[in-house]
Parts: structure tokens; sequence; C-alpha cells
């Protein structure tokens, strides 16, 4: 095997002992496995949150992204940050539910919220369905890295193969403590290897950032700025960046919201949202190099290899592999936060295992049959969940008029009109993915949310006149929602 491959392997090694070290011996309670016992202070929330900022995307997307959109590629900056600012003020509430209530998943929490089993089955159902693909994306974008890298296709299959044992089985042993182990070492190494790639790669290519730039501006003009209304024009921009911010505001990610209830107290939150939008800033790194590929390879390079092919042409043997590494990292690490989200909704929201043990049990047995499902998919039919991956996002974020009630309002709305609401906004969601053609070039989500809101509200004022009366309160004291304590 070529020294790529060696250090490749290696590190995912690495990243799996890291996993195992998290914890010296396997949990078995499942808050503790879960939520890390509710005890993590500001450096590992911080990590743990910080996480979702940097995933494969990062590698494949973002610097691709540029190469067919441009400068709409920059809605990714400001959405991370806007969200942020909404979580300062909600995550603590977030938090203080889940202490009081024994909350450990997003759909204990609006179960909860609105005293209807059938909420908690939809919101467990859509986050398993919406988030399986999310994780199949890790998986396929780990063996990418690894076969571009390497220039070997079986390479990249292997490395998926031994990467997503190991995952499973820090999982299996530590849980959400070995996902924070292993989250300190990949953004430290993440953040090294994108400042050792956006320096090095506009020097070698182009002489630096400003002759990158000044041949885009006379050559393709047109890619430093959003304009019109077609494919990555303003509507575009403005709808992806709107739906997106509302996913994070509302975390209407299942996979976000153990981060936030793993945390000591409220105080821990408000401290990390003030300096993680900062954190968000360097996603600018890959966005730099997305043009300097436009200048080197054209707009009509493979927009996924895009930032790997120019490193390989820079970079020494042994520093692609570490390059490789960190890379695999954004995809082990998000994807064990993933597995822990799918496998405790499974557990505690659709089978309702009666006993914490056969919760538990659930819990690692859904770890091990959703990891395989993903792996026998990237591996065998690559392509079969494409249109899926649309979905997680615009989807999930159908999730947002329901949180936002339970979080924002007095009185809750009721049940049967979020039920209402949500499953409009998947339907119109889902149609518009598969078969529909979108009215601009804006998000599904967009159409979905706004429609939802609309039947929530709709739906409502028919119950309260049916009813008489508005609807129950919530089943914790106004003060430990409203309060400003720990």
């Amino acid at each position: 095997m070529s020294v790529i491959a060696w250090v490749a392997l290696g590190g995912i090694v690495v990243i799996g002992l890291l996993g195992f070290l998290g914890r010296r011996k396997p949990d078995l309670d499942l808050a503790e496995w879960t939520v890390g016992g509710h005890k993590f202070g500001v450096a590992t929330t911080w990590l743990l949150q910080a996480g979702e900022v940097f995933t494969t995307f990062t590698f494949l997307g973002t610097a691709g992204l540029v190469v067919s959109g441009g400068a709409a590629s920059f809605y990714s900056m400001p959405y991370v940050p806007l969200g942020y600012l909404a979580l300062y003020f909600l995550a603590p509430r977030i938090w203080r539910m889940a202490r009081a209530r024994g909350h450990l998943t997003q759909a204990d929490f609006l179960e909860d919220a609105y005293s209807s089993r059938a909420v908690g089955i939809l919101v467990a159902l859509a986050g398993v369905v919406f988030l399986l693909p999310y994780l199949q994306l890790q998986i396929t974008g780990l063996g990418l890295i690894v076969q571009v890298v390497t220039g070997n296709h079986s390479m990249g299959a292997w490395s998926m193969v031994i990467a997503f044992v190991l995952v499973v089985a820090f999982v299996l042993w530590a849980g959400l403590r070995g996902v924070a182990t292993t989250a300190y070492f990949k953004d430290v190494l993440m953040i090294v290897m994108l400042f050792v790639i956006c320096i090095s790669v506009p020097i070698h290519y182009t002489g630096g950032f400003t002759s990158a730039f000044e041949v885009i501006r006379e050559k393709m003009p047109e890619m430093l700025s959003v304009r019109g209304t077609s494919e990555y024009g303003i509507p575009w921009y403005l709808s992806n960046m709107a739906i997106s911010a509302i996913g994070v505001a509302f975390a209407t990610m299942p996979h976000n919201w153990p981060p936030i209830m793993s945390a000591r107290n409220s105080t821990v939150l408000r401290r990390n949202y003030l300096w993680l939008p900062f954190y968000n800033t360097l996603i600018v790194m890959p966005l730099v190099v997305g043009y300097v590929a436009l200048v080197v390879l054209g707009s009509g390079a493979d927009p996924d290899s895009a930032l790997l092919d120019l490193a390989s042409g820079v970079l020494p043997d042994w520093l692609m592999g570490v390059a490789a590494v960190a890379g695999i990292a954004t995809a082990m690490v998000p994807s064990a936060s993933l597995l822990i989200a799918i496998s405790t909704l499974v557990s505690r929201n659709l089978a309702r295992a009666r006993s914490e043990k056969a919760q538990f049990t659930v819990t690692q047995v859904t770890v091990v049959v959703a990891t395989g499902l993903a792996l026998f998919l990237s591996i065998a039919m690559p392509d079969l969940l494409a249109n899926l991956l649309l979905l997680t996002f615009s989807g999930l974020d159908q999730l947002a008029p329901a949180i936002a009630a339970a979080l924002l309002f007095r009185r809750q709305v009721g049940a049967s009109s979020i039920l209402a609401g949500a499953l409009v906004g998947m339907a119109i969601v889902i149609g518009y993915t598969f078969w529909w053609t979108l009215p601009w070039a804006i998000s599904e989500g967009i159409i979905g949310l706004a429609a939802n809101v609309v039947v929530v509200v709709i739906v409502e004022i028919v119950r309260r006149s049916m009813s008489g009366r508005p609807a129950a309160e919530w089943p914790v004291a106004e003060g430990s929602m409203a309060g400003s304590g720990r």
C-alpha cells in the first residue's frame, strides 16, 4: 500500500481507540450513554455542538459548491451564527425541561410538551427516516475521501467497513463520552489541515488569494455575485440560508439535542453560544479553495473532489495522508452522534421498551442495524438515497413550529394542530423533491414550512372554537422554563 493509504488507515484506528478511551468501562445507564449524565462542561459541549459545523461536507461539498454555484455558496456562512443567536435563549429552556422531566431525545421533549404519544411517534419516525440518509452520506463521503487520495476504489470500500466497525464498537462501549473524546482530535486536526490547504493551494497554483480572485473577476465575474432568479440565484441563496438558520435556531435535527442536554447547567450553553459563531467563520477557508479550483480545474471539475484534487498536487504523500485522516474524522465523529440519536429515538419513542434495561438493549441493537444498513447501501447502492438526502434538512425543519410553540408560548398549541401542520409540511417537501417542479429555484423546505404554519394556525383556530378553551399548560411549572437560573 502507499504511504497515504497507511496513514489513512492508521488515522482510522487512532480515532477508534480515542473513542474507546472516552470511557474505561461500558455504559450500562441509558442517560449516561446518551447525554453523558448531564455532566459536560464548556469545552466538551463546545466541541460536541461545533462538530456539526464541520462534517464531510466541509471537505467534499463546501469547495465543490463554489465550483457549482459561485458566490451563492456563501449562504453557508451566516445561517449558523443567526441560529446560535436564537439558541442562546432557547437552548437553556430545552436543557431545563430535559433535566426536570427526564428527557433524552427530541421526541421525548415534544411528546411531553403536547401530552401526545402521536406527536412523539411522528417526531421519532421523522428523525429516523431523515437521519439515515445523512448517516449514509457520512459513510459514502469517507469512502470517497480515501478513494480520491489513494486513487484506489477498493481501498475506499474497505476503509468504510473498517471505520464504521470501529465507530459501532466505541459508540456501544462509551456512548456520547466516546464521541466527545474523538471530537477533540477531529476539530484540532481539521483546523490545522484546513489552514495548511488554504494557504498552500492558492500560493502553489495562482500565487496567492489575490491572483485567484483577479482571474475570476476577469474570466468568470458572474461567480463573484449572487444574481438573478435561476439556479444558485438570489431566491436560492435567501431561501436556503433561511431554512438552514431556522433548523439551527430551533434544533430541528434530533442529533443536536444530546449535546444540549449533556451540559451540566444552562450557563455552559450560553457561554458556548457567545463564541460558537466565531468558529463558523473558519468555513471561509474551503470556500476560498473553491475559487482556486475554478481557476485551475474550471467549472466542469468534479465538485465533490475539488479540494482534495488540488491538495494532492501540493502536499507530500504523508501530509496528504494526514489531510485524509482529518476528512475521515469529519465522517466518523458526526456519524457516532447520528447513531446515538437514531438508536435512542427507536428504543424510547418507537419500540417503547418499558424497562431501562430493555431500552438499552434495543438502543444497542439499533446502532448495529442502522450502521449495517447504511454501510450496505453506501457500498452496494450509493445513489439509492441521493434524493432522500434532500429531505434531511427540509423535512426535519417541519418540526420547527412544534418546537417554537412549545418553547415560546405560555400555553401549548394543540397536538392535533401540530400533527396536521407537520404532516402537510413534510408531504409538500416530499412532493417537490420527487415529483413536482418548484415555481422558482428555492428551497422546498421554505414552501413546506409556510404551508405548515398556515395549517397549524387554521386547525388551532378551529379546535379552540369547537372546544371553547385554550390548550393545556406545560406539565412543568412556567418558571422552570422561563426563568434565567441554572
